[in-house]
């Protein structure tokens, strides 16, 4: 398990989606912050207590990737992991490009979502 005070921030448009991520990363001790787009995210980043994203990709307005972007910009450099429903190469390449730690494509297993949330926190 890991420590109840690692929060991961979920940015994805689809509410039921925000819901289901929140609930795996909380089953495994995480804490979880959620944002509607990247816009809203970008209105909190620099306080934002997550120390990782799980972004999806196809946000309606500022994609995931563009997000990600931005974040660099800003030098806000947090640990990103993509996901989309999507099956499109060039997607996963952008999504590598900008950075991100990991990809999944939606439905996926919780359990590769947490092992690489592990990873990123360090108690693997």
């Amino acid at each position: 398990m890991s420590s109840p005070h690692k929060i991961v921030a979920i940015i994805d448009d689809e509410p039921e989606m925000r819901t289901a991520m929140a609930a795996i990363v909380s089953a495994f001790g995480y804490g979880a912050q959620t944002f509607d787009s990247a816009e809203t995210f970008l209105v909190h980043a620099s306080t934002c207590e997550a120390f990782c994203l799980l972004v999806d990709i196809q946000l309606g307005g500022i994609s995931g990737v563009e997000l990600a972007h931005r974040l660099a910009a800003k030098e806000l450099k947090f640990p990103i992991f993509f996901m989309t429903g999507c099956d499109d190469p060039a997607i996963e390449s952008q999504a590598a490009a900008a950075g991100g730690l990991a990809f999944f494509h939606k439905p996926f297993p919780a359990k590769m979502l947490i092992d690489a949330i592990n990873k990123a926190a360090g108690t693997t």
